[in-house]
């Protein structure tokens, strides 16, 4: 990138705007990732120079970026990081261990309206030895995953034994589609741990799915 004489954002607030750790005359640089200008606010200034037009000096070169960041592709309309320690990683789904994880996926699909990924369905015929499947939402996103483990142990919270370990926390929108869902549950194959219907402020079930693992349904 050539050096600049900027001052003032070029871009009008029109772009993402990044705050960089290099600092001309005190001040911080800014920088636009999308039109890649540079500038600085004179007001936040702690060190003016002589002259009206302070120079930044260039940015590294393609060649001197940081090669963590080549491949990855930011969603449109965020800002790019600055640097690799800016990247944070996005939460894909929650991984549930199962020794039959298609009766555990089948579970979790009709209770919560889920699609299988694409090729993850169970097959029309042969075998059915699938070791990793994965559930999304009908607009692709995804939801729950599930992985075969020959010696996973179902937990026996709230008794003890096996802790819990993680528990799925989902809500409904009143104390009519609660009840609907616990009956859902429970002919899928949900066993109730706790009723605290009777809560006037977040009346909940807590139930084990057929694995085991608790999970919570709520009115929120």
């Amino acid at each position: 990138m050539a050096t600049r004489d900027l001052i003032s954002n070029p871009c009008q607030d029109a772009c993402a705007t990044i705050k960089t750790d290099r600092r001309f005359e005190g001040a911080p640089i800014y920088l636009c990732p999308g039109c890649d200008a540079e500038w600085i606010e004179l007001d936040e200034r702690t060190e003016p120079g002589a002259s009206g037009q302070p120079q930044v000096t260039p940015t590294p070169s393609d060649a001197d970026a940081d090669p963590a960041l080549e491949d990855h592709h930011f969603p449109q309309g965020s800002p790019s990081p600055a640097t690799a320690s800016d990247v944070h990683p996005q939460l894909l789904h929650t991984v549930l261990d199962a020794h039959d994880i298609r009766a555990l996926a089948e579970f979790y699909r009709q209770l919560l309206g889920l699609v299988y990924r694409p090729g993850d369905a169970p097959p029309f015929v042969g075998a059915d030895d699938a070791d990793w499947l994965v559930l999304t939402y009908p607009d692709g996103r995804r939801a729950l995953a599930f992985q075969f483990d020959d010696h996973h142990v179902s937990p026996t919270w709230p008794k003890v034994g096996v802790p819990q370990q993680l528990h799925l926390d989902m809500t409904v929108p009143d104390r009519d589609a609660l009840e609907a869902v616990r009956t859902r549950a429970v002919r899928l194959g949900a066993t109730v741990l706790l009723d605290r219907t009777h809560d006037a402020d977040e009346p909940l079930y807590v139930f084990a799915d057929p694995a085991g693992h608790p999970f919570c349904i709520f009115v929120a």
